[in-house]
């Protein structure tokens, strides 16, 4: 796979809800109808717009946002198009020295 699309929806009562896709190839009627398309070959937002407004579409912010809600699917995303996910490391805890102080 590799596109990954969001479709906010409002419904009657004022909420919104979210439909999350994977897929393969981009129709018209994703360009038309998804609010969010992010393209895992290219490393590109292909549309990033919310209630009729453009957000910025910078890449590491945008993927960055939606990892902490799909981490699973996004890695696999990166993983399935040649994208190794490197994790920072976590800083190791100082080791006290036994010394005499004598």
């Amino acid at each position: 796979m590799r596109y990954l699309t969001l479709t906010y929806v409002t419904r009657a009562n004022g909420k919104v809800d979210e439909v999350m896709a994977v897929t393969r190839n981009i129709k018209k009627a994703d360009l038309q109808t998804c609010n969010v398309i992010l393209d895992f070959r290219r490393l590109e937002v292909v549309k990033c717009t919310m209630n009729g407004t453009s957000v910025p579409r910078d890449w590491d912010r945008v993927v960055g946002y939606y990892h902490q809600h799909y981490a699973s699917t996004i890695e696999r995303l990166f993983n399935e198009n040649g994208y190794e996910i490197v994790k920072p490391e976590e800083p190791k805890p100082a080791v006290e020295s036994a010394s005499d102080p004598s």
